[in-house]
């Protein structure tokens, strides 16, 4: 539940210490009834009085003792003793009152109540939301309708019983379950004992619903900016549009106004931001940034889509960005799309152009603007075989280099020869088209190239598997051999220039492809055999994979002569070996490994590992290591060891860590270190990240929050940097709990 304050008149104070806690006891049973009476009126719903004792009196009065129980429509009301007048239909109770329906209880000494227009009165009421663990008292409360209670000197919270950690204490309390919203006057929040915040009015939802009104402020801290203070406002237009207004104070450069607006039809959705920070007190100068991201559909199967990004300058987000994703991207897409998926074909255009932000120790060179690309493919099975299409056209552009358009024609055949559970054997065959019209900035005479080239492949394999007994358990081992062939004829392609191709990073994945090669600029001649072999470990009672290795090797029976610009020839027809093991050790434990070697040099080329350890929710150990040789530069291998964890300390307290240490280098590249405290009703998080965002750039970050359950979060919210850096971080505050009813000291 997200607050709205409309008037904010103190700042937050922090007050710190660890209270005690104590469950209320559960409820007893619901007692046999000996007695029913029930009256009924045609123009209401029947009301059904039932207790250990009922008598009839004059007047058509109805007197209930001994584990009283009233009920009408969805509502029941409990009490020692019940007075019921039928004419009026008023009720009157007392002794141990408890008034209860799906989404309310409430309880008291004692009730008087106009059944007829739901208006009554009870003394020294607590009350709890059946839907969350809010519960709370007041000194009075005034039933003004079905489902509509005011509480005067009203106080509530979330904590359970016997802690009263926070309170939210207001002059008067109206609470409307039908419209689902709450008004508080004169309300002021108590931690510990000690006020933080006052609003003379406040409106929140009873549920998920938005409601207009000012967002919990975001404070921090940031090496570049110094203090930060970011005060969100909330705009619920309509059930389909609403805006956040976040004016953000910082320090040393001025005020950041961000805004967002949000969007959705039955047809379309989308989402519009813009920020604006003048006279930057740094940089000296103006700063924006703006985002524009729609979908739409446009009927008969076509859908289109926006996604619009521009910053004022190549540093924006360095500086003023504390998302590490966010602050070290290097280009900001720009693209316009209509697609279309209509049964056995599918089209898609789209214009695509890039906003570069520079970073002036690190250039990098601008990508190419597609203006436009179009692609077409068709799929259709005739007589067995699966006939495929795959046609793509696109107009480079560059202000520099080389522009030119091309166009793609693949056409190929798959026929299943074997298609079987167990095993399969697919010859494909396809002919790759491609042509080329060379436009300015070329330096060659020639403007027109072509290039066609068969490409033939034979993919098989099967799946083997046996059951066995140990340790009084039924497991199933599998042995999945993979055999692919893929013959591709040579033919020369130095002349022709390179726009979106590059060499396919070495996986399994890519070991059974066609070309080796990623894009359509170059198609890598092959006639080659790829093998691979698999086994699996299953546990057969839960289905898990408790193990899995894997290994594979391509054999060339030529040497490829095919590569990109600079590259050396290959030197050898075999591949390197990959081999991979993974798989879920134990219930709490997780192993995934890659490694590459390369044979013909006696190296190991790649080696990545990550475990994971996760006993229960809120423990996690991460521990991850990357090696990469580096063949140009020795010097430079990539030796990274990565270790994340979330772990209990003691009590109720919690650490949290990242660390991505270069080995090679000997330095810190993303340091992460924090503590939480999590009580059953609030939490308390302090974080400090740091991360390199360019060669000479380092940004620190400082996190402090405090969450009152169900409540507000105040401070800066370190959620996403949590988990982003330690895969597995668990929010210990959302985790559900015990409730009481019981009423508040």
């Amino acid at each position: 539940m997200r607050f709205r304050f409309f008037l904010l008149s103190l700042t937050v104070i922090y007050v710190f210490s660890q209270p005690g806690h104590a469950l209320g006891a559960p409820l007893p049973k619901k007692p046999e009834r000996s007695i029913k009476k029930s009256t009924t009126n045609t123009n209401e719903s029947p009301t059904v009085i039932t207790a250990d004792k009922v008598e009839a009196k004059q007047d058509q009065v109805i007197e209930a003792t001994g584990n009283a129980e009233l009920r009408k429509d969805d509502q029941m009301i409990r009490a020692d003793h019940l007075l019921y007048r039928q004419q009026s239909n008023e009720l009157f109770a007392d002794g141990a009152v408890r008034i209860e329906n799906s989404e309310t209880t409430v309880s008291g000494p004692s009730l008087q109540l106009n059944l007829n227009n739901s208006t009554g009165e009870m003394a020294q009421p607590s009350f709890t939301l059946n839907d969350s663990d809010l519960r709370g008292s007041a000194e009075v409360m005034r039933i003004e309708g079905k489902q509509q209670y005011t509480f005067e000197q009203g106080r509530y919270t979330s904590c359970p019983v016997g802690n009263d950690d926070w309170l939210l204490k207001m002059g008067e309390l109206e609470l409307d379950r039908n419209t689902q919203i709450g008004t508080a006057y004169n309300a002021r929040i108590e931690f510990m004992g000690v006020p933080i915040l006052y609003t003379p009015w406040m409106t929140f939802p009873l549920n998920d619903q938005r409601r207009s009104g000012l967002l919990a402020p975001v404070q921090g801290r940031t090496n570049k900016g110094g203090y930060e203070i970011t005060v969100p406002i909330y705009w619920n237009i309509a059930n389909n549009y609403d805006a956040t207004f976040s004016p953000r104070f910082i320090e040393k450069r001025g005020t950041l106004y961000n805004n967002e607006f949000r969007y959705m039809g039955n047809s379309y959705s989308g989402k519009i931001d813009y920020s604006e920070l003048r006279d930057d007190q740094v940089a000296l100068i103006n700063r924006s940034q703006t985002s524009l991201k729609h979908s739409q559909n446009l009927g008969i199967g076509f859908t289109g889509a926006l996604n619009l990004n521009a910053a004022s300058d190549g540093a924006y987000f360095r500086d003023l960005s504390a998302i590490p994703a966010i602050a070290t991207q290097k280009h900001l897409l720009n693209e316009v799309s209509v697609s279309y998926a209509g049964g056995w074909w599918t089209a898609s255009a789209r214009a695509q152009t890039f906003q570069t932000l520079q970073d002036p120790a690190a250039l990098v060179a601008p990508p190419y603007r597609r203006l436009p690309q179009v692609n077409l493919g068709a799929q259709r099975v005739v007589g067995g075989a699966i006939a495929s299409l795959s046609t793509e056209f696109v107009e480079f552009d560059h202000p520099t280099a080389l522009n030119a358009s091309r166009a793609v024609v693949y056409p190929s055949v798959t026929y299943p020869l074997v298609r079987d559970p167990g095993y399969y054997i697919t010859p494909k065959l396809g002919l790759h088209h491609t042509q080329y019209s060379l436009g300015i900035n070329n330096p060659n005479t020639t403007s027109q190239y072509e290039r066609s080239i068969p490409i033939f492949s034979l993919d098989s394999g099967m799946t083997l598997e046996r059951d066995f007994f140990a340790f009084d358990h039924e497991y199933m081992q599998t042995l999945e051999p993979r055999i692919y062939y893929v013959h591709i004829p040579h033919k020369k392609q130095d002349m022709l220039p390179i726009f979106d191709s590059a060499p396919s990073v070495f996986s399994f994945a890519q070991m059974f492809t066609e070309n080796r090669f990623l894009g359509s600029d170059r198609i890598g001649d092959a006639d080659q055999i790829t093998t691979a072999l698999t086994t699996r470990l299953l546990d057969l009672d839960t289905g898990n994979e408790l193990l899995r290795v894997a290994l594979g090797q391509r054999f060339s029976n030529i040497t490829p002569q095919v590569k990109m610009p600079g590259a050396p020839t290959a030197s050898t027809n075999k591949s390197d070996v990959l081999m991979s093991v993974a798989g879920r050790m134990s219930a709490s434990i997780t192993l995934d490994s890659l490694a590459q070697y390369n044979p013909s040099q006696s190296r190991t080329e790649m080696f990545a590992a990550t475990a994971r350890y996760r006993p229960e929710a809120g423990k996690v150990f991460n521990l991850g290591y990357r090696f990469t040789f580096n063949a140009a530069d020795p010097t430079k291998h990539l030796k990274q060891l990565d270790v994340s964890t979330q772990w209990l300390l003691g009590g109720r307290w919690h650490i949290v860590g990242q660390s991505k240490y270069s080995l090679q280098e000997d330095r810190a590249v993303e340091t992460l270190a924090g503590l939480e405290y999590n009580q059953d009703c609030w939490a308390l998080r302090l974080v400090a990240q740091k991360f390199a965002i360019s060669i000479n750039q380092i940004s620190t970050n400082y996190f402090v929050q405090l969450e009152l359950k169900e409540l507000i979060r105040v401070g800066t919210d370190p959620l996403s940097a949590l988990k982003q850096s330690v895969p597995g971080y668990t929010i210990l505050s959302d985790r559900p709990r015990d409730k009481s009813t019981q009423s508040l000291p």
